[in-house]
């Protein structure tokens, strides 16, 4: 039986888009995976960045539930260190009591954004220290045996939002192990530590009220076209627009300045970030998913779109679906 599949959805901006545009790409999206079968979407939480939407990420999945009727909605993730848990324990609360049963809280300790940002955001790098206190805090809140005295959330209290653990190193698989929380790995990134991290999690893992038994989530990036040269295209356009994201600050490359960069050493460096990538016509997408989902021993994929073109961003779900049997 063919794992569940998800799409995290990042919200691009694209090139000669607003953030309107984003939004509105992101309802079709959503309304097209409920139609396919996906089981969940998830919005991150970035800042600062002026390619990526998803800032204030509660808002939209409000907004995106407002336009489903069945698909699960979910952070992937809040960066909890940036916020009070009695703020996302409200905000989430209100969210499943709107839409019951399809809201999902995956949380990251990352900032999510650069130092001086940081700063905007009224936060002390050292608040990440507190985490795993933060999520036992938060925990409380949503299941309503709050760990504050006098403190409830309204609303929140007794919603029972399931928590996600979100990670890229071998901390957040411990955590999600010690607390008993499902573990969501962010291979579509991060991909160095993918393997260890998953075995450390099911070895450690230790039952809970939410959970009795380990659930991994591993993501991979996702470029299905109908031809196998459109989606390798696609993805050299990929990567040549992480270069201007990551290392652009505020510029845009050439497609020349583009491709003299990603042959350099911090070049290959976002090459790198592209190592679990699914990039062919939807035969090729289908062998290099199954594979991938064995050696991440995962339960559940869930799926980055990163074509630049619109329509191939949106077939990439429409093939992917259909050759994975959704």
């Amino acid at each position: 039986m063919a794992l569940p599949l998800s799409i995290l959805d990042l919200a691009i901006i694209g090139e000669g888009e607003t953030a309107a545009d984003s939004f509105a790409a992101s309802v079709a999206l959503a309304q097209r995976a409920e139609d396919l079968g996906y089981r969940r979407i998830w919005y991150a939480e970035h800042h600062n960045m002026a390619s990526i939407a998803s800032s204030a990420t509660s808002v939209l999945i409000a907004h995106i539930a407002a336009h489903t009727r069945t698909i699960r909605l979910g952070a992937g993730g809040v960066m909890l260190p940036n916020h009070a848990p009695l703020t996302i324990a409200e905000q989430f609360g209100t969210l499943e009591t709107l839409h019951p049963g399809r809201i999902d809280l995956g949380l990251g300790r990352a900032p999510g954004s650069d130092q001086q940002t940081l700063r905007a955001l009224r936060r002390n790098p050292s608040v990440a220290d507190a985490f795993p206190q933060d999520v036992l805090e938060l925990q409380g809140y949503l299941s309503g045996e709050s760990r504050i005295p006098g403190v409830e959330a309204t609303p929140g209290k007794g919603t029972n939002v399931p928590l996600y653990i979100l990670g890229s190193s071998l901390f957040g698989a411990q955590l999600a192990a010690a607390l008993g929380l499902p573990y969501a790995f962010a291979s579509h990134f991060a991909p160095t530590a993918l393997e260890e991290a998953v075995a450390l999690y099911r070895r450690d893992f230790q039952p809970s009220a939410q959970l009795d038994r380990p659930y991994v989530i591993a993501a991979l990036n996702v470029i299905a076209a109908d031809t196998s040269q459109e989606a390798q295209e696609q993805f050299l356009a990929s990567k040549r627009m992480r270069v201007s994201r990551f290392l652009g600050r505020g510029r845009e490359f050439t497609t020349e300045e583009a491709d003299m960069i990603l042959g350099s050493p911090a070049g290959q460096q976002i090459v790198q970030m592209a190592k679990y990538s699914a990039v062919g016509d939807a035969a090729e997408v289908k062998d290099y998913v199954d594979r991938f989902a064995k050696l991440a021993d995962a339960d559940e994929l869930i799926v980055a779109f990163s074509a630049t073109d619109r329509k191939v961003w949106m077939r990439s779900a429409e093939l992917l679906a259909e050759a994975h049997g959704l």
